[in-house]
């Protein structure tokens, strides 16, 4: 490894133990400081979790500053108020880690999270490099699919196209964007995005990982066969995870065995509207919905699974997707956003999205193929265990992102070269 730097990150959302932003947050971080002096400033909230976890890791050369908005747990609470948070963290974010860089004088600064590019990192306006992301945030259902939507899911989606143009109309957001000397992106369509508010130096890297002791725990559950040819969609029952169109393509595969089923694990408002079309459908009797788990218990559920169907309409990452792969299980996704930067032809199906009804012809013929070639399943599934190995434990990435500082800070010393994408 090569020189250690002095970074500041910034993780709004950071905590150890969880999914999602606060985990990816915290990952980053523990991981970066495997190789470089790392500083993290994060919200006030994450002290208790961070603490105790540092206390585990007192070796690690990780120092961590909380920092919060006045009255936060009153206001944050309102509807929309986390946004509004997130702003005003950010800027006050910066007042507090320019004192610190007049102490430290950091060789760089790095923000992680949120992952989202219509939002503004002031940090950016510190007199060192910058590096943004992965973020992401820059995709949509394609349109031909809003034509399943209900009213509410129609006005949601019109309210976020709506509110990412106002935040690429944020001049701060523009500013963030010209003063990164590297950006990532979790996707091709954020790529786009980032180009047009004036990145010069654009990469796609999907924001998400694993522990090593996660790809070990995944990978055992595929320790004893499958008794039943099971498939499995896992998230929050909302319009554009496009569950509907998985039990719609379960129901029109007609060739599978009359013992298959489709399991649906999780909760949220289209419980109910799921639960009409599965026997609208007349596949009841074959389709089980669990309430919501705890994220242990959810990857305990992959090991019964033949196959991990995730018909996500917008997405920058698809954590489900990478979790079912590193459990040797093949992938049922759409061609859109992260799901489909993660899954290749060689560890699952890549599904194009023209249409609703192509897409559940698609998938319908996708489930029929795999439970009735388990040899081919099980190839996909080894594939995909050996692609999160190689490419999404956070070792690499941590090793992936040192050594673009390091090529950030010696190739150029004013870090204005342009990197060509990886």
């Amino acid at each position: 490894m090569g020189q250690t730097f002095k970074v500041l990150i910034s993780a709004y959302a950071c905590r150890p133990g969880e999914g999602s932003e606060p985990g990816i947050g915290w990952e980053v971080a523990r991981e970066l400081a495997q190789h470089h002096q790392v500083w993290v400033l994060t919200r006030e909230n994450n002290r208790p979790a961070i603490q105790a976890e540092l206390e585990k890791l007192s070796a690690l050369s990780l120092q961590v500053v909380f920092h919060d908005v006045f009255g936060s747990h009153l206001w944050r609470q309102a509807p929309g108020g986390v946004y509004l948070h997130y702003y005003l963290w950010q800027i006050g974010a910066y007042f507090v880690a320019r004192k610190l860089h007049q102490q430290i004088q950091f060789d760089l600064a790095h923000h992680v999270t949120y992952v989202r590019y219509a939002a503004p990192s002031f940090l950016s306006l510190l007199p060192i490099p910058f590096i943004w992301g992965p973020v992401g945030g820059g995709e949509s259902a394609p349109p031909a699919f809003w034509q399943d939507f209900n009213l509410h899911a129609k006005m949601y989606e019109s309210l976020r196209s709506l509110a990412r143009r106002l935040g690429e109309w944020d001049p701060f957001v523009r500013m963030t964007a010209r003063r990164s000397v590297l950006s990532w992106a979790t996707t091709s369509d954020t790529a786009k995005r980032l180009q047009a508010l004036g990145t010069s130096n654009v990469q796609v890297l999907s924001q998400l990982g694993l522990s090593n002791i996660e790809i070990r725990q995944l990978a055992q559950s595929r320790d004893r066969p499958n008794q039943t040819i099971r498939f499995i969609s896992i998230g929050r029952l909302l319009h554009w995870k496009g569950f509907h169109l998985g039990l719609r393509a379960f129901a029109q595969a007609e060739l599978l065995p009359p013992e298959s089923e489709y399991w649906i694990l999780g909760d949220g408002p289209e419980r109910n509207a799921l639960e009409k079309l599965a026997h609208s459908l007349g596949v009841m009797h074959r389709v089980k919905f669990c309430n919501k788990l705890p994220r242990s218990e959810v990857l305990i559920f992959l090991q019964d699974g033949l196959a991990l169907v995730h018909p996500s309409l917008h997405e920058s990452g698809g954590m489900v997707c990478l979790e079912a792969m590193a459990a040797g299980l093949p992938v049922i996704c759409l061609d859109l956003g992260g799901p489909a930067l993660l899954v290749t032809p060689e560890t699952g199906i890549k599904v194009p999205a023209h249409s609703p009804e192509q897409a559940v012809t698609d998938m319908a013929k996708s489930m029929t193929h795999l439970a009735n070639n388990p040899t081919i399943a099980r190839q996909l599934g080894q594939a995909g265990q050996q692609r999160t190995q190689e490419l999404f434990s956070w070792t690499v990435k941590g090793t992936l992102l040192t050594d673009q500082y390091e090529a950030l800070l010696q190739r150029n010393p004013d870090c204005k070269s342009k990197i060509q994408p990886a």
